[in-house]
């Protein structure tokens, strides 16, 4: 795996790499400041807001360059890092020596950045002037191409300036990260907390980079203008939004802002709750990309994938009505059902660890054992009936827990669908887990056939076993004449390249496509780093960040690697998770204890409760995201969770209503499916990049994570049926709100790194 130190230095704009010198610049202001001679003969010139001494006409300054000294931060780590068993004086010493370089090199790119955007605003505003001159004099339409050109030149170089920025917000988030780890003081937390909040930041300049939105907007309305008809505005025109989505430059332009804000719309939101590997480093992505023809790709091996998904998910979910029912007809308690539900979460353990470590090698063999899996243990499920036999029943919930292929439908998006339609895959694989949860128990409230078939019994019991059987038996037979087995060229390793590195492709075609005359923006600097530094460079590089970037090889060598923040995040996973688990399990018996519902009221309630996924996904994803931070949401969600827990408690004295439970409910569903969705966008930001890749992902620890709470959840179901019907809602919802507790105070401690 390449180095992160490697990939900034290939990723790097050439001309951006280092300050160019020019001993003529603003020669007035040269003779204005004066001479300083002192005993080495020399002078002070002014160069690009710097002073810089010349001694016998030679530069003394360092060579500066407009990126973040990566290389150069790095050495220091390694200084520090052999004095990590320092006083607690010279601590502070450190803490403050490389937060203030930090901030340095924070400022210099900030400085930068804000150059380049007044030269990109004086062209905007020079392009300005040109099309109302054209726009006064008649124009056979060449005039009216050549300003459109331009007007594209100026959206590549904006997009150059982006990836500028957003590269440098990598770097930064890398070497903080890098200085936790290595030298052992936690800095990331107070340099952001300090930085980000404070009145008179550089720091949100380079995350929020202020000014750009309104270039975008100039750029968008002159576009749209200039291929429509001249007498008309871009505000009234009603197809302006297909136009937009239309131009490359504006669409390349848009997609580098939503990352670099953190402005999402409701596709990427979906996309980043299924938690897929991610690049460490953003590739720049050029208006010549996105007319590039898609990479080939299979979409009815696609589909099987996100089918198997969904199957599942309504496999999980269909028994969920009817199954404390069916454990009294096997003369077994009712609370029993926790056992019977939590047994398929208990082999997904299992299940995940070796499915993921089968997608290294294959996709088309783990699914067909999974549709297998799935196949038996839903006709142990419905034969248990006629055998009246509780163990076979859960034997045939484990089977179908041991079937659980998530991970590898969720390995499958990241390394067999191209990257511009990776987005939708994702959101598409989140989609459908949620409308399996939906249509399981409404599923279940439909099937009430009483019959008997070759001397098994066909009943409400039995029949979700049937159905999904035979729906994992179409299943089978359609991967097995559909699935093709995607080349392994996807997700295979790449040998290491010891040839030199070169500039990525999209960024020299952003080069040649932008406008050289204009005033330094993309000339030649004269200053380059020779070719003896940048070998070493390499070779430094290298050796340590491959090391660092390889994937965890263990479930424990990934666990070493997770951060307070990541470890919170899984441990609010946890938290909703359980609560979900403990809502939807007891469901059936709490419902019949209290209101007399029966199989088709408490289908039809789940049913309407998994309905509310993709809307309330839709309304965070598209609207609340942009508004508030993840951070924000997050907490608010949590505390939300709580507040329906305590709503739903039975209290002593007070009738419990039908209102109470269902509002209760209700708010513990839909702040949880909050909580999902913004959780795992937020942990796929701040996850190690080792955790992004290899058998023990960051997908497989929050699976871990969740299938554990359902188990421990379904477990406290049945050990609470022993205090009673009457005991058992307030038996399980008292560790639920202690869970969410828990998880509110481990959000507060560690809110300010949580970005």
């Amino acid at each position: 795996m390449v180095g992160f130190g490697k990939k900034l230095r290939e990723r790097q704009i050439p001309e951006w790499e280092h300050l160019r010198f020019n001993p003529v610049i603003r020669l007035p202001e040269l003779l204005g400041y004066g001479l300083g001679i002192g005993h080495n003969f020399g002078i002070w010139v002014y160069v690009f807001g710097d002073f810089c001494w010349l001694k016998h006409s030679c530069v003394e300054c360092e060579e500066k360059g407009y990126y973040i000294s990566y290389k150069m931060m790095k050495k220091k780590l390694k200084d520090y890092a052999i004095q990590a068993s320092i006083s607690k004086d010279e601590r502070q010493r450190v803490l403050k020596e490389f937060s203030l370089m930090l901030d340095r090199q924070v400022e210099k790119t900030v400085l930068f950045l804000l150059d380049q955007q007044g030269r990109l605003a004086q062209r905007l505003a020079n392009l300005a002037n040109d099309r109302i001159a054209i726009e006064d004099q008649e124009d056979d339409g060449d005039q009216t191409d050549e300003l459109t050109n331009e007007y594209r030149a100026v959206g590549k170089d904006l997009l150059k300036l982006l990836h500028f920025v957003e590269v440098n917000a990598t770097g930064l988030r890398k070497i903080l990260k890098k200085f936790d780890k290595r030298v052992g003081y936690r800095l990331t937390d107070d340099y952001v907390a300090s930085r980000s909040n404070h009145p008179y930041s550089q720091l949100q300049q380079v995350f929020k980079h202020v000014g750009i939105g309104a270039m975008v907007a100039t750029l968008s309305r002159n576009l749209a203008e200039l291929q429509s008809t001249k007498s008309m505005c871009i505000y009234e025109l009603p197809s302006t939004p297909s136009f937009y989505s239309q131009e490359p430059v504006i669409k390349a332009i848009k997609a580098a802002e939503d990352r670099l804000t953190n402005s999402t719309n409701f596709l990427r939101f979906l996309g980043q709750a299924a938690l897929l590997p991610r690049e460490d480093l953003p590739r720049v992505i050029s208006a010549d990309d996105l007319q590039e023809g898609e990479e080939p790709y299979d979409f009815l091996s696609l589909a099987l994938n996100l089918g198997n998904t969904f199957l599942y998910m309504v496999n999980t979910y269909i028994i969920v009505p009817t199954a404390d029912k069916y454990t009294v007809d096997l003369h077994v308690a009712p609370t029993v059902c926790g056992v019977v539900i939590g047994s398929m979460a208990v082999a997904q353990l299992v299940s995940s660890v070796y499915f993921s470590a089968w997608s290294n090698s294959s996709y088309y063999q783990p699914l067909v054992f999974s549709s297998v899996m799935l196949l038996l243990g839903n006709i142990c499920y419905a034969v248990a009936y006629d055998y009246r036999s509780i163990s076979l029943l859960i034997i045939g919930r484990l089977l179908c827990g041991f079937g659980s292929a998530r991970a590898v439908n969720r390995r499958y998006i990241s390394d067999c669908v191209p990257l511009k339609m990776r987005l939708q895959a994702s959101a598409a694989f989140v989609s459908a887990s949620a409308l399996g949860m939906a249509a399981g128990p409404g599923m279940a409230g439909l099937l009430t056939y009483d019959t008997t078939i070759l001397g098994y019994t066909i009943n409400d019991n039995t029949l979700p076993g049937w159905v999904m059987a035979i729906g994992w038996l179409l299943y089978l037979v359609l991967l097995c004449v559909g699935f093709k087995e995607p080349k392994r060229s996807y997700n295979s390793p790449k040998k290491k390249s010891k040839s030199k590195p070169s500039p990525d492709p999209s960024i020299r075609t952003s080069q040649r496509s932008g406008s050289a005359a204009e005033d330094g923006l993309l000339d030649p600097l004269i200053l380059a780093v020779s070719v003896s530094d940048s070998a070493l460079s390499n070779k430094d590089s290298e050796s340590d960040d491959e090391r660092s970037d390889e994937p965890a090889s263990s479930i424990g060598e990934a666990y070493r690697l997770l951060t307070a923040p990541v470890k919170v995040q899984l441990l609010i996973y946890f938290m909703l998770k359980f609560s979900m688990e403990i809502l939807l399990s007891e469901s059936s018996v709490v419902t019949a204890y209290y209101f007399d519902w029966g199989i088709h009221h408490v289908s039809l309630f789940l049913g309407l409760l998994g309905l509310t996924v993709l809307p309330i996904n839709y309304v965070v994803g598209s609207y609340f995201s942009n508004i508030f931070e993840d951070r924000q949401i997050l907490l608010f969600s949590e505390i939300a969770t709580c507040v329906g827990i305590v709503i739903s408690f039975s209290y002593t004295g007070i009738r419990y209503t039908m209102t109470q439970y269902v509002s209760g409910a209700l708010l513990i569903f839909v702040s949880a499916e909050v909580l999902e969705g913004v959780n795992l966008s937020l942990l796929s930001k701040v996850m190690s990049s080792r955790l992004a890749r290899g058998t023990f992902n960051g997908g497989l620890l929050s699976t871990e994570a969740g299938t554990l709470a359902r188990v421990v959840a379904d477990v406290s179901i049945t050990l609470a049926g022993y205090l009673g019907s009457q005991w058992l809602l307030n038996a399980t919802l008292l560790p639920t709100l202690v869970v969410g507790l828990v998880s509110i105070a481990a959000t507060l401690a560690t809110y300010n790194s949580m970005f």
